[in-house]
């Protein structure tokens, strides 16, 4: 009879935990999916039949989307921000906005807020406030967000239906700070660079059913618009994006369906801190999960840039007033102006 042989392996107690400790390192990853992309092409903005102006954003860009709606609620149709508190929270002042627009350890005061805007739309330095009422806003707030805590995102909600807008309020994912999507490279509840977290769900399916009412399913396949690659500079209000803390360049994702007389819808997206071109490359435009239904839903996606400067090391946008002028989150603000100009520019 023929003996057969077993080999017999020996694990030592710290190979073992070095195994454990990998897969538990792997168990928190999320596993993003790889999404299709286009490479930018240089050009500028051309004009478009634009049927509606939303805007989008996460963390200083979900406040900057906040301010480009309640500015111009005229032209802009709605708004989804993440991670992101209610309308002028900072009131020019940095230390309210790390300590009560971040962190809790100021209050929002949102009766202030509610009050100035609806003076300044007495004034005509914002459009008419009236215009919320009934406009579609989708909010969205992480349990683990250590950012921008979750009572700051409550606040925004309070904010918006002070005003009468009719508000999405998704607050029971585990996410941490970020623009959670499909293709997020990050694990749900982290609060770590480059914010872009996998959740395993699809938000800008939510966000574009409320904003829109109803959307198609994205295009998992190679996409078949181009991204425009152009020179913000030609868009700001004083001719220079850098003394704006805006970068050199932004982006356009076009479908091929709007390159025709086709109608389409204008998406203006505004990335967090740390989350620029002169950061991350095009990280965000890549893997936000726009372009993916922009291709079938006839959907523009504008892709402002903010960039570091001495003032703003980071790259967040303004909103809280470091470029040094009181009036960022109004009509006439540097910022606010510059990225009108890109929507006007667009056919918007």
């Amino acid at each position: 009879m023929m003996r057969t042989h077993q080999r017999v392996f020996w694990w030592s107690p710290a190979l073992i935990l070095s195994v454990l400790a990998a897969l538990l390192a792997s168990a928190g990853t999320a596993q993003a999916a790889t999404p299709h992309t286009v490479p930018p092409v240089s050009g500028s903005l051309t004009g478009h039949n634009i049927s509606g102006v939303y805007v989008s954003g996460i963390s200083s860009g979900g406040y900057m989307a906040g301010q480009l709606h309640v500015a111009y609620s005229k032209k802009v149709k709605g708004a989804a921000i993440f991670g992101a508190g209610p309308y002028y929270c900072a009131q020019n002042n940095v230390y309210q906005a790390l300590y009560g627009c971040g962190d809790t350890l100021y209050p929002t005061y949102l009766s202030t807020l509610t009050s100035r805007a609806s003076t300044w739309s007495s004034y005509g330095w914002i459009d008419p406030v009236s215009n919320l009422s009934g406009s579609p806003v989708y909010l969205y707030q992480g349990k683990n967000d250590t950012t921008v805590k979750p009572s700051v995102g409550d606040a925004g909600k309070a904010f918006y239906q002070h005003f009468g807008a009719n508000v999405t309020y998704d607050n029971t994912s585990a996410a941490g700070h970020s623009w959670v999507t499909p293709y997020g490279p990050n694990s749900c509840t982290a609060n770590s660079a480059p914010y872009m977290n996998n959740c395993g769900t699809d938000p800008q399916r939510a966000l574009l059913q409320k904003l829109f009412g109803s959307v198609s399913s994205p295009n998992t396949g190679p996409l078949t618009g181009k991204l425009v690659k152009f020179g913000q500079s030609a868009h700001a209000v004083n001719g220079l994006a850098s003394t704006l803390s805006m970068g050199s360049s932004g982006f356009a994702y076009v479908p091929k369906a709007c390159e025709s007389e086709s109608s389409c819808r204008l998406m203006v997206s505004l990335h967090g801190c740390k989350q620029g071109y002169d950061k991350i490359g095009t990280t965000f435009v890549d893997r936000a999960n726009l372009n993916q239904y922009a291709d079938n839903n006839k959907m523009i996606v504008l892709y402002p840039q903010a960039t570091s400067s001495a003032v703003n090391p980071n790259g967040c946008w303004d909103w809280w007033g470091y470029l040094g002028a009181t009036n960022y989150p109004i009509q006439g603000g540097a910022q606010v102006e510059t990225i009108m100009n890109m929507v006007t520019a667009l056919g918007g």
